[in-house]
């Protein structure tokens, strides 16, 4: 976008970026892989050689953060430092590195008459992002949206504006070296709010689908206000539930950094569920170890009893997410009262068995219906890039076209190819 058409009006500004960025996912639609992947390289390179300056915004960012009282949760999301710079760069060479999620045979067959019948992996086409604080998910979805064809209009948030728009010049570095059209990949030049009603009220012509990576509150209302599809989750309500057979050590090991390892993320342990028939044996471990980690445990009357420390939950804690050094603690009968709690009070984002029994495991798995199941290991590995996939847009928790770790391959859709001899329907 250039000086003039920062000063356009919201609608015109919007629309603006929406025409361009029809137009340039039509061009990168017809790329071919090695020429995206050069973009992806050549930003890792521009980010890690321009890192200073990237600190340097980000800390006029965490400065007006902190004077607007942002949360800590919010502000740790903000922070970059030298490595979570290093990161986002290696994050860009792994999505690179992946393979070509476009022009996949999904499938082939051939009918009766002939016909040979292909599907055919596409992109999507233009799609929006709406996302607040994390300054690398500019970096993380650019690269998703370019690996896998789409043109992308990023509307950062207001805390993150200068990392974000310094993460962006380097990107649009990447496009320039490689002859990609730089409207493939545009940033919303203004903290204005109204930008974001527009684009999700007023751009069905431009959008094919808007993808919100943030708090509950802006995620609830990119679902109500948007009037294109929408991939996303509303919450990370996430469990841990500590089976009768579950190690003492490992309970407490990996309930520990389900929690505490980065309380901000949508993937962190929300509320820990405590098999009785394991309680006493259990809970004095693993809860002592979350209150010396600085954890604030709020629990029911057996969690009260064998855990000083412990305060009464009410009602409201088994469907809170936190986002900071608090839990929930339940003590439940069996594993059948277990998978009902959470199918009552979770969100269907990320739940983890902890128990020696690989019977109990399948059980959890057949009977919990969330978008990331884990059997003996923390929660916190709900997250693209431990998949495998480079990096994340975000964790959809929805059922249509979607589901998880949303990376280059979620965010394709398909085509039939039909090829004949000559063939006409009777």
């Amino acid at each position: 976008m250039n000086a003039v058409t920062e000063r356009l009006s919201i609608p015109a500004l919007m629309d603006a970026m929406g025409a361009s960025a029809r137009i340039a996912a039509g061009e990168l639609a017809r790329s071919d892989a090695l020429t995206r992947d050069k973009v992806l390289r050549v930003a890792a390179a521009t980010i890690v050689q321009r890192s200073e300056e990237i600190i340097a915004a980000n800390e006029r960012d965490m400065e007006a953060a902190q004077t607007r009282g942002l949360s800590a949760a919010m502000l740790d999301r903000l922070a970059l430092t030298p490595a979570r710079i290093e990161s986002i760069a290696a994050g860009l060479e792994t999505v690179a590195s992946l393979p070509n999620p476009l022009g996949k045979v999904l499938a082939e067959w051939e009918r009766p008459n002939g016909l040979v019948i292909q599907r055919i992996s596409v992109p999507l086409g233009v799609i929006g992002i709406i996302y607040e604080s994390r300054p690398n998910v500019t970096a993380d979805a650019a690269a998703l949206c370019l690996k896998s064809g789409n043109a992308v209009i990023l509307r950062g948030g207001s805390e993150s504006f200068q990392s974000s728009n310094l993460i962006h010049q380097c990107l649009v570095e990447g496009m320039q070296s490689a002859g990609i059209n730089p409207d493939a990949i545009q940033i919303v030049p203004t903290t204005d709010r109204d930008a974001v009603g527009y684009l999700l009220s007023s751009m069905g012509a431009y959008l094919d689908v808007v993808v919100p990576r943030g708090g509950k509150n802006l995620i609830k209302r990119v679902q109500q206000e948007a009037r294109v599809p929408v991939i996303g989750h509303l919450e990370g309500i996430c469990h841990v539930y500590l089976h009768e057979s579950a190690d003492a050590e490992m309970a407490r090991d990996i309930s520990c950094n389900a929690k505490m390892r980065r309380t901000g993320i949508c993937g962190a342990a929300e509320s820990l569920l405590v098999d009785r028939k394991a309680a006493e044996r259990l809970l004095p471990v693993v809860c002592t170890a979350l209150l010396e980690a600085g954890c604030e445990i709020r629990g029911d009357q057996t969690v009260q009893r064998l855990v000083p420390g412990a305060v009464a939950a009410t009602d409201e804690d088994w469907s809170s997410e936190y986002l900071d050094a608090v839990i929930s603690v339940k003590v439940v009968e069996d594993i059948d009262a277990a998978t009902k709690h959470i199918a009552r009070y979770g969100s269907g984002h990320t739940e983890c068995i902890v128990a020696s029994s690989a019977d109990a495991a399948e059980r959890f798995f057949a009977e919990v219906d969330s978008a990331i199941l884990l059997h003996n290991a923390s929660t916190q590995f709900a997250d693209g890039g431990e998949f495998g996939m480079g990096a994340e847009i975000g964790i959809a928790t929805g059922r249509i076209h979607a589901r998880g770790p949303v990376g280059a391959e979620q965010l394709t859709s398909y085509k039939y190819v039909v090829r004949g001899t000559g063939q006409t329907r009777p």
